[in-house]
């Protein structure tokens, strides 16, 4: 049974906080489109092994607030929601884990508050070199107005297009088994450019369910009630995240476990290799027969990974 939240003041918005377990503090920092929910075989687990596993639906998610402005998504506030939750927990530091956004938001804080954190452990995306072009105008080059962060950029077409069916659109993103990254590196480059509004559009998924029945239905439920305009307001960010770090140090030295998936198309193996130079002391593992929802779809080999490592490297 996923535990019910508490409502937590931090950052001048509420945080809704689920916790499981007793030792040291794990934070588990969740992506889009997802909740902490999508932590729910993290948290018994990280528990029995003797953390105290702490996860939050960020801003714009699930019980957590949702502020009305763009602005009100960008990455300075996203970090000071982090540094809110932990003095509302009365905690010096912790560590942390992240995926998908909840990896992008540690990876800046990293940058900018290393002394909050312990240890990393980020699934999926890694640390990427910071580009001297605005990365929108790269992404818009490079595939074009249907890239979905692009088009999140451009229209509330997306908006209003996950809204209409939440269930669909649960059914429709995520799932497993949909493409290898064999099959992806030779499909034609106009069908590696992912349209999130052409993934909701379909009657039929590709691959197989990630979730049961059950699970689509509290997703569903969470984002029938808050919509989708707060999480995408995150991508909306993305420009002036890019400019508040210019001049920032993007060399990280804590300790990392990066956790990685061969077939999440989303990342590239280039990606990876870009990141080993910049994080000094990396652990790195990858996950086979695994897409972009690693602790959904491998929750016991990431559970194993994490807790291992964790063993080895005792919170200070």
């Amino acid at each position: 049974m996923f535990p019910e939240p508490r409502i937590v003041a931090a950052n001048g918005i509420d945080l809704a906080v689920y916790e499981q377990g007793e030792g040291p503090p794990v934070v588990l920092l969740h992506g889009f489109p997802e909740l902490a929910f999508s932590w729910r075989f993290q948290l018994p687990a990280l528990a029995e092994a003797g953390y105290r596993a702490i996860a939050v639906d960020q801003r714009g998610y699930g019980r957590s607030s949702v502020p009305g402005n763009v602005d009100d998504y960008g990455i300075m506030n996203l970090i000071g929601d982090v540094h809110g939750l932990l003095d509302a927990l009365d905690l010096e530091s912790a560590t942390f884990v992240g995926h998908d956004w909840g990896s992008l938001v540690l990876w800046s804080m990293a940058q900018l508050a290393p002394e909050r954190i312990d240890g990393l452990i980020q699934l999926n995306i890694p640390h990427f070199p910071r580009s001297p072009v605005d990365p929108i105008v790269l992404f818009r080059q490079r595939f074009g107005n249907d890239f979905y962060i692009v088009n999140f950029q451009d229209s509330t077409e997306a908006d209003r297009a996950f809204a209409s069916n939440p269930k669909h659109f649960f059914d429709m993103m995520m799932r497993r088994k949909q493409v290898t990254r064999a099959q992806f590196d030779h499909l034609p480059r106009e069908m590696k450019v992912l349209s999130l509004l052409r993934v909701v559009n379909r009657q039929q998924g590709m691959g197989e369910p990630l979730l049961s029945e059950r699970e689509r239905d509290y997703y569903a439920a969470a984002f029938e009630k808050t919509g989708f305009t707060g999480a995408i307001n995150w991508y909306r960010n993305w420009t002036k995240n890019w400019e508040k770090l210019e001049g920032v140090d993007q060399r990280i030295d804590i300790p990392t476990l990066f956790i990685g998936a061969v077939d999440d198309v989303i990342i590239a193996p280039e990606h990876i290799e870009g990141m080993k130079p910049l994080v000094s002391d990396l652990e790195l593992h990858m996950l086979d027969d695994c897409g972009h929802w690693s602790q959904q779809e491998r929750p016991d080999e990431v559970n194993a990974l994490m807790i291992d490592w964790l063993g080895r490297r005792p919170a200070v």
